[in-house]
């Protein structure tokens, strides 16, 4: 370590870090959200608890707490991380990622505010500052919204109600150091609460270099962002009234797999409503909220080495997303019928400049926008000993998109494009269906379990109104270049599952075997039939920028099948072995060809010894090759790997502890399939080669509760 580097580990190891507590009294229910049979509940800051009937598949004694959140999603059964930079990472699950996986935060919806998704949903969420997170298994229920895959969902650390009338104090703080980026993390809660009123405040600050690996370094990784608010809840009768707010900023932080990096993302998060009991069983939840994302980036700021002025570029990009939702509960949380509505609106626009050229600026995005209106049904029963959830919703989605605004200085290329694109049909409408049903049979021991589903997703907005060819899409940072299409349609998913949970004292196990059917599935194809020939005012602005070959959007065939698991084993007292398995397959069903960055068999394993205050132990970490990749998108093969990290924790008393690790101990070099491919010329990370994992290093982080 540098002398910079021990200076802030002690600077770190003084300040009293801290893990979330157990809630001292739960807000009123508006349903049973977290049931193991039908949720997984990773556990990130929050005291650990050694049962294993509860899904703590991360615990934070594990690994050093990344600065991306996904990367701790990531360790459910069934997912995998698209590593696209430091703060911009997505979760794929079960080869779905992007869109198709419904992201959230304290539950509130909302829409990227980068063109590219360097602000997916858990960009807002410092896993610092993350008490948990919840993955609705395998498919979402229907009452959390429209969304082909699973539902992942990031509650933050709040301020609970206690039992009693005396105010009380609740402060929560966490603190953590990594040698790999030189990078450190502060954040944690203060607040006061009894059991009519709570309130608290929350902050964090993190910041990173570029980090480190077997080859070098990989310039343009550094980080840095802020996040602090406030939230209050206020007891009414049986049920509460709450709001809370909270400020993201994200300042100039490096994405070398997008030709731009982040200059700032200035987020503002609002929302409250009413959640609890207003009649015997009947319960009541109303929210309303609204987020503002303005964002700007470019390759001056960051990018080693900057690009030349007549190729600079600044993208500004805002964001707006306005949310309703209401509920009515009918029965207990084991039983009941419920029936609800919801609205999301959401504005976009973004307008690429060059920074040298006042009259360089194009309306990538002019005003898009989408309004849906939805309403479902959801009933929660038992046929003998036969648990069920079976729900139905429908949505109404009208997207339309204005007229785009060129500058003097651009080209006639693209000013061809934008007169087409304004003299075209700019508004779509869309009506979407899904049916969910989620059956199982509890034992003492064996859950046998089924879903079977039928899914809908309507095209984005950057998929259908992507008038200008760029390298926006969503995140698949591959360097191709796409363009939208207006003609979409939704995607349409068949889904089967099956499975079973086998819950004992010393041993517990939950395998799933899946297949999804989608039909009109969205991903690139090549632009037209004569591919490299650039014939088409398209392809003529594409290989002006490097890409002979620009891909459309359009609509095709596929189908992804295959087994994903958990387990852990307590042999005895102390010991704990645990682990998760995961196996995909994605094909076209209308050509033959496998589908585009699907990640490959993966394996993690741990073995721990638990004591009373101290714990140690190792985790495996493996990745099989991955060669069945998608020709027609010219996608590379990727070798396996594996990795090996230790962890240890020793609690100084019941509300601190100190934790520490080491991370890849041998110091492996190796390639994620699913990460992102360099872009940054001045990094020891080849261009165009895939983001290398990184090399290996130590962490400290200590945690305390009050």
């Amino acid at each position: 370590m540098t002398s910079k580097a021990l200076r802030r580990a002690a600077l770190l190891a003084s300040c009293p870090l801290c893990m979330a507590q157990p809630a001292l009294a739960d807000h009123p229910p508006a349903k049973a959200e977290t049931e193991a049979v039908l949720t997984d509940t990773i556990v990130v800051t929050a005291a650990r608890t050694q049962s294993v009937s509860r899904d703590d598949i991360a615990p934070p004694e594990q690994i050093a707490l990344p600065a991306d959140t996904a990367g701790i999603a990531a360790r459910t059964p069934g997912g995998a991380l698209v590593g696209n930079g430091a703060l911009s990472g997505q979760l794929s699950y079960r080869g779905l990622a992007g869109q198709r996986v419904l992201g959230r935060v304290n539950g509130q919806r909302f829409a990227s505010g980068g063109p590219n998704a360097m602000d997916p949903p858990l960009h807002y969420a410092p896993s610092i500052l993350v008490e948990r997170i919840d993955i609705a298994r395998g498919v979402a229920p229907v009452s959390q919204g429209p969304s082909l895959a699973g539902a992942v969902n990031a509650q933050l650390v709040e301020t609970q109600f206690t039992d009693s009338a005396a105010l009380t104090p609740q402060l929560r703080f966490t603190s953590q150091y990594r040698s790999v980026d030189d990078s450190y993390a502060v954040g944690g809660l203060a607040g006061i609460a009894n059991e009519t009123v709570r309130f608290g405040v929350i902050a964090a600050r993190e910041q990173g270099d570029d980090y480190d690996f077997p080859g070098g370094t990989a310039v343009g990784t550094s980080f840095e962002r802020n996040l602090y608010g406030a939230h209050a809840g206020f007891h009414a009768g049986p049920g509460e009234l709450f709001v809370e707010y909270r400020r993201s900023e994200t300042d100039p932080t490096g994405n070398p797999p997008f030709a731009l990096d982040i200059v700032y993302f200035n987020t503002d998060f609002i929302q409250g409503g009413f959640r609890g009991e207003i009649a015997e069983d009947v319960f009541l939840n109303v929210k309303a909220g609204h987020v503002a994302v303005r964002h700007l980036m470019d390759n001056q700021t960051t990018r080693q080495p900057a690009a030349v002025p007549m190729r600079a570029r600044a993208t500004f990009a805002d964001a707006d997303t306005s949310t309703l939702e209401g509920s009515l509960r009918f029965g207990t949380s084991g039983a009941y019928f419920e029936v609800g509505a919801d609205a999301e609106l959401t504005d976009k626009f973004v307008q690429i400049t060059n920074p040298f050229n006042a009259g360089f600026f194009i309306d990538a995005q002019p005003n898009v926008q989408s309004e849906r209106l939805g309403a479902f049904a959801q009933w929660r029963g038992a046929l003998d000993a036969l648990q069920f959830e079976l729900g139905a919703r429908i949505d109404r989605t009208d997207q339309s998109a204005g007229f785009p605004q060129l500058g003097a200085a651009v080209p006639m290329g693209p000013r061809v494009l934008a007169a087409a694109f304004t003299a075209a049909d700019r508004t779509r409408a869309e009506t979407t269906v899904d049916t969910v049903l989620r059956a199982w049979l509890p034992g003492d021991a064996v859950t046998p379990r089924i879903t079977l589903a039928r899914k809908e997703r309507v095209p984005s907005l950057l998929e259908r109104f992507g008038w200008l060819p760029t390298e926006a899409s969503f995140g698949l940072a591959d360097g191709n270049i796409y363009v939208g299409n207006l003609d979409l349609d939704p995607e349409t998913a068949w889904i089967a599952e099956i499975g079973f949970d086998l819950q004992g004292d010393v041993f517990s196990l939950r395998p799933t075997l899946f297949y999804r059917r989608v039909d009109d599935f969205i991903q690139g194809v090549p632009f037209d039939a004569t591919v490299g020939v650039v014939d088409s005012p398209v392809e003529m602005i594409a290989a002006m920028n490097g890409d002979t070959t620009p891909l459309r959007f359009d609509n095709v065939d596929a189908e992804l099948y295959g087994a994903d698991l958990d387990f852990r084993l307590r042999p005895i007292k102390r010991i704990e072995v645990s682990g998760t398995a995961s196996y995909v397959r994605g094909k076209r069903r209308d050509i033959d060809d496998d589908l585009y960055r699907v990640a490959p068999a993966n394996l993690r394993l741990s073995a721990a010894y638990l004591g009373d205050r101290f714990s140690a132990g190792a985790e495996l970490l493996a990745a099989a090759d991955q060669s069945r990749v998608s020709i027609s998108n010219g996608e590379a093969p990727s070798d396996g790997y594996a990795i090996v990290g230790l962890f240890t924790r020793y609690a100084l008393t019941d509300a601190l502890a100190i934790e520490a690790g080491v991370e890849n101990l041998f110091d492996t070099e190796y390639e994620p399939h699913l990460a992102g491919r360099n872009r940054a010329g001045a990094s020891d990370v080849p261009v165009g080669e895939r983001l290398p994992g990184a090399g290996r290093g130590g962490w400290v982080r200590v945690t305390a509760r009050f």
